[in-house]
């Protein structure tokens, strides 16, 4: 088991590497194609050199054959026909040949009268002391069991016993006929000569081939690494720098050296950063004055709000001695002012948020009570819409460490957007728990959000329709400070929505503070959405 693990793991760093250095892709690939290419001339060379050795020596074989045969041929036709038998001339003529075999390096057969029965295997073959007479292939005998030119083929010379002269192994069998004057019969001569040395120079020249194929491909691989170095070594370089870049540290910028493409396109990529940079900056510097304007205008207003409020709370209680028409605009003053004010509470709120100066006020909040008061004090609004908002729990508390009060403004601010959007249908708020977080989900059935909303729904003053009046008196802000608080206390804020079947918010809180979320006890995409696609 230990052992399947390190190999395990060894084949996925080796995966890794291949997967993320294209230096070792480019060294691969090559020594992969130059190992085929080097493989393929070094068969054909292979093949040329022994169609080369074995040509040659087929061609002395062959004609010291018919030389040996020339000259038996010789003898015999000066023997008497009518002193000597057949077996003593056979004797005669193939005693001289196998002691010439012996120094010369070949062995002699000579067969039975053709058209023996049996053929070699018949008695009265002569032949080489422990050659085997299986040496001669079926294919060759066949050939020479009638009257036949000289023909040879290739063998396994094959032995019984030491072998004079001779060694076992590949060679060359080349047969020959001639006609003894004894009884007028045609016998075969069979001369077996080795290959040894052509297997000996194959053996030599394969291994110099091996040899320098390896050479060549490390060779290869060499020049490869280093020339890829030179092209991704920058290339790193680069990434090193845009990671930093990335990461915030705008100063980094590339070493240019030369001026090859690759110096050139460091100046271009520097160039680019500084450019980045500048821009950034640029933004930054707005932002930073856009958070200040806000802030700032936030502050001033407040004097002049209060004194206008005061102003507008005075004609407000006396509205009942004005006239009809004065008396309706003492009421809308006073809606205007309340809608006013909330704005900027808003936008002081979001301005604390930009300053980094929100601070968490975080004791155990039960998100089931949570969601039942925040129904109880949305329940007049939702029935002004002709809707209801309907709480379902789990029957048990839902602890997570919280400031009360933010909790309770998210809820409240995803119930009212429910509330805008819901089309007179019920809300339902889902409330779940377990061992590492607390959510509260609100889904409602009205017109669903379209691709891509999802996303945007938490920018400030963004709406996914701008000509829908807001009915509940939002400031567009709402989604956004829920967004904050929720990243405040660590957790999720996130929104499901599909055009014409509804949305759902859900937001998701750790247990416990600083504790890292990996999951939400509630589906972001909820049940009957899944049922119905």
């Amino acid at each position: 088991m230990a052992f399947r693990a390190e190999l395990s793991a060894a084949v996925r760093r080796a995966l890794t590497v291949w997967r993320r250095s294209i230096q070792a892709r480019v060294v691969a690939s090559t020594v992969l194609l130059s190992a085929v290419v080097v493989s393929i001339v070094g068969w054909f060379l292979l093949q040329q050199t022994r169609e080369g050795l074995l040509e040659h020596r087929v061609d002395a074989v062959v004609a010291e054959a018919r030389n040996e045969t020339a000259e038996a041929r010789n003898r015999l036709s000066f023997a008497p026909g009518l002193d000597v038998d057949a077996s003593g001339q056979q004797q005669e003529l193939v005693e001289p040949i196998i002691e010439r075999g012996a120094t010369r390096g070949f062995a002699v057969i000579l067969s039975p009268r053709v058209g023996t029965e049996g053929g070699l295997a018949a008695g009265g073959t002569k032949f080489t002391r422990n050659l085997d007479k299986a040496t001669v292939p079926a294919a060759l005998e066949r050939t020479f069991s009638r009257p036949a030119t000289t023909s040879w083929t290739y063998t396994e010379i094959q032995a019984t016993g030491d072998l004079a002269g001779l060694d076992e192994g590949p060679g060359i069998v080349v047969g020959s006929q001639l006609t003894l004057p004894a009884d007028g019969g045609t016998y075969t001569l069979y001369y077996a000569f080795p290959l040894a040395e052509e297997t000996e120079t194959l053996a030599l020249v394969t291994q110099a081939l091996l040899t320098a194929a390896v050479l060549l491909l490390l060779l290869v691989a060499g020049l490869t690494w280093l020339v890829t170095r030179q092209v991704v070594t920058p290339i790193r370089m680069a990434r090193q720098v845009a990671e930093r870049l990335a990461a915030g540290q705008l100063q980094e910028r590339l070493r240019v050296t030369g001026e090859d493409d690759l110096a050139r396109l460091a100046t271009s990529f520097n160039q680019m950063a500084s450019n980045l940079q500048r821009q950034i900056r640029q933004l930054e510097e707005l932002s930073r004055l856009q958070r200040r304007f806000v802030s700032d205008v936030s502050h001033e207003l407040r004097t002049p709000l209060t004194t206008v409020r005061m102003a507008g709370d005075v004609l407000h209680d006396a509205r009942q001695g004005f006239d009809p028409v004065t008396s309706r605009a003492a009421e809308l003053l006073q809606v205007e002012l309340d809608r006013f004010e909330t704005l900027l509470a808003d936008l002081l709120e979001i301005s604390r948020f930009d300053a980094g100066a929100a601070v968490l006020d975080a004791d155990d909040v039960d998100l089931v009570d949570v969601a039942h008061r925040v129904a109880d004090m949305t329940g007049v609004l939702a029935a002004q819409r002709g809707t209801r908002v309907l709480v379902r729990d789990p029957g048990h508390v839902c602890l997570a460490e919280a400031d009360v009060r933010r909790v309770e403004r998210v809820v409240r601010n995803l119930v009212t957007n429910a509330i805008d959007h819901a089309e007179s249908r019920d809300i339902v708020v889902h409330v779940a728990g377990d061992g590492e977080s607390a959510a509260i989900a609100v889904r409602d059935y009205g017109v669903g959000l379209a691709p891509g909303e999802s996303a945007m729904v938490f920018n400030r003053f963004w709406r996914a329709d701008p000509a829908r009046a807001r009915t509940s008196g939002g400031t567009g802000l709402g989604l956004s400070i829920s967004l904050e608080d929720t990243h405040l206390h660590g957790g999720w804020l996130q929104a499901w929505g599909r055009p014409g079947e509804g949305a759902q918010f859900r937001l998701t809180l750790p247990r416990r503070l600083g504790q890292r979320l990996r999951h939400s006890p509630l589906p972001l995409v909820p049940m009957d959405a899944e049922v119905s696609a």
